[in-house]
């Protein structure tokens, strides 16, 4: 690895992330040296059959009364099994469609479990089996490292999004929101360190209540919650959660939070009611970083709910901007981080940090698994 580093070269990495909504794997194109220099290249999205969906929503039930995350009972052997080759097939269409091969890939895998105050998060996906069928070396088990090392395991992405804040001349303090299904900051200070932690609930519950109620997977441009209208006293509820008494760095499993305080209400409001208890939380979090952030970048699914995005500017009196305004991409911007990880990983440099996890030092992580 210091032999790869001295080399001071650039490297091509496909970077694979498939977040809480369990929808599908996006893929995407990073050229970097591990540290400033970040290109970003080409996309795609490659979506779960219908069955794998389903068939991960029972491996998470069953993963969270786990007690050793080597474990893999049914229907987690299965989910496991199934995932990377969904992956695996998915990198190989995507290469395909590149004029140089990827140097290395980072899979994230699929998270079912993430308890890090119990020791543990899995991530499901065999990274080796993936190293041996594409013929390339693969970086995963991103997690685990910084976990065991005592810090939270997430967030991965804030060294990430330093470099992209940095390259892009942004004014410090800011700040890089990413609304997954979990939705997590990146805090960038005035001396360039970062600050992170998972703010609360992202898409994950309103992503949940489409499912259940109309089968589809998201609230389609915000229409249901500009629809509807807020309960406020839910609102409260939910933002009345211990997580949210809880210092930084920290981070939340996809699990924390549930439909039941919005079930009574109808689609429009319980939505309407989802989008105010995410930015609530956003700005619960801006109050407690170092400084308040002079810009507000927003990435994931969120950027694209028109709702999610007034009621974030409403809320933290800041305007937020799509990380697509600044070349990056909104829809696929932890891919790219986990590009850019895979290389650091490689390269044996730190993707953790005190303030991102809680680690005690700099810590790098990920298994390098070679064909």
């Amino acid at each position: 690895m210091n032999d790869e580093k001295a080399e001071n070269r650039l490297y091509r990495a496909i970077g694979l992330m498939s977040g809480t909504s369990m929808d599908g794997v996006d893929a995407a194109l990073v050229v970097t040296d591990g540290e400033a220099a970040v290109s970003l290249g080409p996309t795609q999205f490659t979506p779960y059959p219908v069955d794998l969906r389903r068939l991960l929503k029972r491996a998470n039930a069953v993963a969270l009364d786990l007690d050793d995350r080597t474990a893999r009972p049914e229907p987690l052997a299965e989910a496991e099994a199934w995932v990377t080759r969904e992956q695996t097939e998915a990198v190989r269409a995507f290469a395909a469609t590149l004029d140089t091969p990827p140097d290395v890939v980072g899979f994230h895998g699929q998270t079912v479990m993430h308890a890090p105050d119990r020791g543990m998060t899995m991530q499901l996906g065999d990274g080796g089996a993936m190293a041996r069928d594409l013929s390339i070396p693969v970086v995963y088990d991103l997690r685990a490292a910084d976990v065991a090392a005592g810090g939270e395991g997430a967030p991965l992405v804030p060294v990430f999004h330093r470099a992209l804040v940095v390259q892009a001349g942004l004014e410090l303090p800011a700040a890089v929101l990413n609304i997954g299904g979990v939705a997590n900051v990146s805090f960038i200070g005035a001396n360039g360190d970062p600050t992170a932690f998972d703010t609360g609930p992202g898409n994950a519950m309103l992503d949940d209540l489409m499912e259940e109620r109309h089968g589809v997977l998201m609230d389609e441009g915000g229409a249901r919650a500009a629809a509807g209208t807020a309960d406020r006293a839910v609102v409260e509820a939910y933002l009345s959660d211990a997580y949210f008494a809880r210092p930084a760095p920290k981070s939340l499993d996809r699990s924390h939070f549930d439909l039941s305080l919005v079930a009574h209400l109808s689609t429009e409001d319980a939505a309407a009611t989802l989008v105010e208890v995410t930015a609530g939380a956003v700005v619960k979090g801006l109050e407690i970083l170092p400084a308040y952030p002079k810009s507000l970048t927003i990435g994931g699914g969120g950027a694209r709910n028109p709702v999610m995005m007034e009621a974030l500017e409403r809320s933290t009196g800041l305007t937020p901007k799509s990380a697509d305004v600044f070349g990056w991409s909104a829809a696929f911007l932890e891919a790219q981080a986990f590009g850019y990880l895979a290389v650091r990983s490689m390269l044996g440099l730190p993707i953790t940090f005190p303030m991102t996890t809680g680690v005690r030092r700099p810590h790098t992580g990920g298994i390098v698994a070679r064909p």
